[in-house]
C-alpha cells in the first residue's frame, strides 16, 4: 500500500491549477495538488464588467475542486480583500475545508460569513507570520508582506517536489504606517535554500520605479486638513485600515471628531479595533445625531462610496438625497482611492455633483491622497533577485500584465524557457525539477444574481444585452384549439422598442403582417402552438429588420380558446 501511494505521488508531481486571476483583475483563486492532497490559495470574486447586465458579483468555477473534494486539505488566504476572500460564502456551500489566515483576514471573513449564516459552520484557524502549518504532504509558511490592507502574507508552500512561493498582493513599503515591513529576510532565506517556482503579483508591472509609501498619504492629509474651513469627508475602501488610521490621526491633530459612515466601514473599523490594528480613542468618535450639534470645522466623516456606487452613502450625499447628511458650501471631500478602470465616468459624475453642492473635491489626480498597494517594477525586480526561482509564473493581472511580468523576470535572470505564461484553466506540472503546462481544464465565471448562483449564463446575458439594446415585443393571439380560427388579436405590446402612442400605425402594420402570414398556413399548423410561435417570430423579425432595422426580442403568446 505504501509503495502504491509513493508511485502515485511521483507520477503526479506537483500541480498548479489556475482557477482565476490569470488574465483578469480579481477572481483570484488557485490550487496546488500533490498526490492525494490539495491546498487552495485565496477564493476571490470579481465585480461585474459592463456587459454583465444585472449581475451582482462573479465567482470562480470550482468544478475541478468539487470532483476532488476529499483531497482538499485547506483554503489559505493571503489577505482580506474582496478579490481574494469574496467568493468564500458561495464556495463554502459546497466545499468546507479549514480556512487559514491572519487575524484581521479571518476577522473580515467571519463578518462576511455572518450575512450568509455560515460563521458558525466554518473552521477558521488564525496563523501568524512565520508560522508553519502541515497539510498532508504540504508544509506552508506564512510570510508577512506590506499591502494596502493590514496582515497581508505571501506563502511558502513546501512539497516533496520542492518549495514554491506565492507572493499574494504586496509592495515593499519601507515606511509602513504600522511598522510591519515585508519580510525580505524570509524570502532571502528561501532563495538561499532554493525555490522551485515563484508565483508573483503582476498588477503594477507596467509602472516604473517604486510604489510610494502609504505614509505619504498621511502627510497629504496633514497638509490638507488644516486648510479646510468646513467639514472634511474622506471616502476610502473600508478594508484600508492604514488609511482610516491616518485620517483619524489627521482629524485628532486638527481638533475634529470622526463620524464613520457606511455599513462595511463601521463593521471593519470595529473588527480592526477589537484586534488591536486600529488606535481610535472612544471620545473622538461621534454618531449621526451628534454631528449637527458640532461646528463644521470640528467634523470629519470617513465613508465608503469612493467609486461612485449608485446606492452608496457618498453618492446619495452628492445627489442631495441623504436624509441626515448634506454637503454644503465650504465642505471638502477627499476621494482617497484610485479610479478603478471602468468607473471613471461614474466617479466623474460624483465629483460634478459634489461641486454643485458647493464642496471642494480632492482626488488622486490632483493630490497624493492615494497610493497603490502593489509593487512596481523595481520592487518586483528586488523580490525576484531574492527568491531566485528555477521557474517563474506571473499571476494576478490581465494578460498584458502577465506578459510584461514574464519579460521583467527574464531581464533579471530567469531564462525564457523557465518562464511559464499560464491562463485560467491551465495545469502546470512540476516533476523532477522540470515544468510544463501539462493539461487544460474548463474554467469559467459563475454569475451571482440576487440569490441565484450559476443560473445566469452567457445565453441569459446575451438576452439581457439584446433587450437593453432593441427592446421587447409581445404578440398575444387567441386561437380556437380545434378549428385553428383566430378569435383574438393579434395584440402587440412593446417595451423599449417603439413608443406605442406615437407608433400605433406602425404596430397596426405589424399586426396585419402577422394576420396575412397566418392566413396562408394550413389548419394543422394553426393548432400547433409551437409552429404558430415560430411563424410569428419569423415574419416579425423580417418585418422589423426591413422597415426599422431593429431586432427586438419577440415573444409570441398563444392563448387556447
Amino acid at each position: 500500500m505504501e509503495e502504491e501511494v509513493t508511485t502515485t505521488a511521483t507520477v503526479s508531481g506537483l500541480k498548479f491549477v489556475a482557477l482565476g486571476g490569470l488574465g483578469e483583475i480579481g477572481l483570484n483563486m488557485a490550487a496546488f495538488e500533490y498526490g492525494d492532497d490539495i491546498v487552495i490559495v485565496d477564493c476571490g470574486l470579481m465585480f461585474p464588467e459592463p456587459y454583465m447586465l444585472g449581475i451582482d458579483v462573479v465567482i470562480p468555477d470550482i468544478s475541478y475542486l468539487l470532483e476532488r473534494a476529499d483531497k482538499v486539505r485547506a483554503i489559505l488566504l493571503t489577505h482580506g480583500h474582496e478579490d481574494h476572500i469574496g467568493a468564500l460564502p458561495y464556495v463554502l456551500r459546497d466545499l468546507n475545508p479549514p480556512i487559514f489566515g491572519t487575524a484581521l483576514t479571518l476577522g473580515l471573513v467571519k463578518e462576511k460569513l455572518k450575512e450568509f449564516d455560515l460563521d458558525q459552520k466554518v473552521d477558521l484557524r488564525v496563523v501568524r507570520p512565520r508560522e508553519k502549518v502541515i497539510l498532508g504532504e504540504f508544509c506552508v509558511e506564512f510570510i508577512r508582506v506590506a499591502h494596502s490592507i493590514v496582515d497581508g502574507c505571501a506563502l511558502a508552500i513546501r512539497s516533496p517536489e520542492g518549495v514554491v512561493i506565492h507572493s499574494g498582493d504586496f509592495k515593499l513599503d519601507q515606511t509602513p504606517v504600522d511598522g510591519e515591513l515585508t519580510d525580505l529576510a524570509t524570502f532571502s532565506r528561501y532563495g538561499e535554500e532554493g525555490v522551485l517556482a515563484f508565483f508573483a503579483d503582476s498588477t503594477n508591472v507596467e509602472r516604473e520605479g517604486y510604489t510610494l509609501s502609504e505614509r505619504l498619504v498621511g502627510e497629504a492629509f496633514a497638509e490638507i486638513f488644516p486648510r479646510c474651513s468646513g467639514r472634511v469627508i474622506v471616502a476610502a475602501f473600508s478594508s484600508n485600515i492604514h488609511r482610516v488610521q491616518q485620517v483619524v490621526d489627521a482629524a485628532r491633530k486638527t481638533g475634529r471628531k470622526v463620524l464613520l459612515n457606511g455599513r462595511s466601514m463601521i463593521a471593519n473599523v470595529q473588527i480592526a479595533r477589537e484586534l488591536g490594528y486600529l488606535r481610535i480613542p472612544d471620545d473622538i468618535l461621534i454618531d449621526l445625531k451628534e454631528m449637527p450639534r458640532l461646528p463644521k470645522e470640528e467634523v470629519c466623516m470617513i465613508t465608503t462610496g469612493s467609486q461612485g456606487e449608485p446606492m452608496s452613502a457618498l453618492t446619495r450625499i452628492a445627489m442631495d438625497d441623504h436624509k441626515q447628511i448634506k454637503v454644503e458650501e465650504g465642505d471638502t471631500v477627499i476621494l482617497s482611492s484610485r479610479f478603478i478602470p471602468g468607473n471613471e465616468k461614474t466617479i466623474s459624475d460624483l465629483i460634478n455633483h459634489l461641486y454643485r453642492r458647493g464642496a471642494e473635491v480632492i482626488h488622486e489626480k490632483v493630490s497624493e491622497v492615494h497610493v497603490s498597494g502593489h509593487a512596481s517594477q523595481e520592487e518586483l525586480k528586488l523580490l525576484h533577485n531574492l527568491v531566485r526561482p528555477r521557474f517563474f509564473v506571473p499571476v494576478h493581472g490581465e494578460y498584458r500584465h502577465l506578459v510584461k511580468h514574464a519579460q521583467l523576470a527574464q531581464r533579471v535572470g530567469t531564462p525564457k524557457e523557465r518562464t511559464i505564461l499560464a491562463v485560467n484553466g491551465d495545469i502546470i506540472l512540476f516533476d523532477r525539477g522540470e515544468a510544463l503546462i501539462a493539461d487544460h481544464i474548463e474554467t469559467g465565471r459563475v454569475f451571482v444574481d440576487g440569490k441565484g448562483v450559476g443560473d445566469v449564463g452567457n445565453v441569459v446575458l446575451k438576452d439581457r444585452k439584446h433587450l437593453s439594446e432593441d427592446g421587447m415585443v409581445v404578440v398575444i393571439i387567441g386561437i380556437n384549439q380545434t378549428s385553428g380560427e383566430i378569435i383574438y388579436g393579434p395584440d402587440i405590446v412593446s417595451r423599449g422598442f417603439v413608443f406605442e402612442d406615437e407608433s400605433q400605425q406602425y404596430l397596426d402594420e405589424a399586426k396585419k403582417v402577422v394576420l396575412d402570414t397566418l392566413a396562408l398556413v394550413n389548419t394543422e399548423v394553426l393548432t400547433d402552438w409551437s409552429e404558430v410561435k415560430l411563424e410569428v417570430r419569423r415574419v416579425l423579425r423580417r418585418f422589423f429588420n426591413k422597415t426599422i432595422e431593429r431586432r427586438p426580442v419577440i415573444l409570441p403568446l398563444v392563448l387556447e380558446m
